[in-house]
């Protein structure tokens, strides 16, 4: 059973429960405590909600193409080339698919393709059903980031980093899988400690940690902060990996005397 969390004053309540954004079919996770908590929230709040596909796109080509005049292929030694090309190789991309992106896109990208040939998929991934669910049943759903926000994260890391970034997810694409393999059991069976740490064993540069997890699990910290001064019931849903280690969002509550506590189930 994923770990659930709940926050609660007088008069407001706040779940947090962690979500993984891509799942194989049938893995059944949306039920006990999990169900109830979310049937008794008035709001769903998620890390975004997504825009059109054409307006995602975009955006998306916004930020992620190159604009040096320099190919991704050019900016790396023989060896990682070698990895990139193998790596495009094994999603079914030809050599130079990739040259016209920056780095993190390229890592992005093939990060997302090789999951989704291992039988992961974004339908069935938390935030997506949890979606459904809040919009058949009429509940408000709200979001603490956007789509843009996200990209301008990666796209904001130094050139140095989106290399490491990349090179790291070439290098054993494999192991990649079988690390979000390894993830997604730790999350199914609660196993938070688990969970925190082979989120850290995946995010080995500390500019990487700070932009995906630190800095955002503050300015949600803020978030929570301002939204328990208002009475309500809120189910949140963000990234499981917000939710462990030594930054995650409970504790970096802490520090406005906030205590949550881990539902029994």
């Amino acid at each position: 059973d994923p770990a659930l969390w709940v926050i609660k004053d007088k008069d407001t309540t706040v779940y947090l429960f962690g979500t993984i954004h891509v799942l194989k079919p049938g893995l059944s996770w949306f039920d006990e405590a999990v169900k109830s908590a979310f049937d008794g929230s008035d709001e769903l709040v998620i890390e975004l909600i997504d825009p059109p596909a054409d307006q995602s796109q975009q955006i998306f080509t916004k930020y992620a193409l190159d604009t040096s005049g320099k190919t991704l292929r050019d900016k790396l030694p023989a060896k990682e080339r070698g990895n990139l090309e193998a790596a495009l190789k094994k999603i079914g991309f030809p050599e130079g698919a990739f040259d016209p992106l920056d780095p993190w896109a390229a890592a992005v990208t093939i990060q997302v393709l090789a999951a989704g040939k291992n039988g992961y998929d974004a339908n069935q991934g938390v935030d997506k059903q949890l979606s459904a669910a809040a919009k058949a049943a009429g509940k408000k759903i709200s979001a603490v980031e956007t789509f843009e926000g996200q990209i301008k994260i990666f796209d904001g890391l130094r050139e140095s980093e989106q290399l490491r970034f990349l090179n790291e997810t070439t290098a054993d694409l494999d192991g990649l899988t079988k690390g979000l393999d390894a993830l997604v059991e730790a999350w199914s069976n609660g196993e938070e400690q688990k969970l925190g740490d082979l989120m850290n064993e995946g995010l080995t540069s500390a500019e990487l940690k700070s932009a995906l997890l630190t800095r955002r699990n503050a300015a949600w910290a803020v978030w929570v902060n301002e939204r328990m001064k208002r009475p309500g019931t809120v189910f949140m849903a963000v990234g499981a990996g917000h939710l462990s280690g030594s930054v995650s969002l409970q504790n970096m509550l802490t520090a406005y005397g906030i205590r949550t506590m881990r539902v029994d189930y």
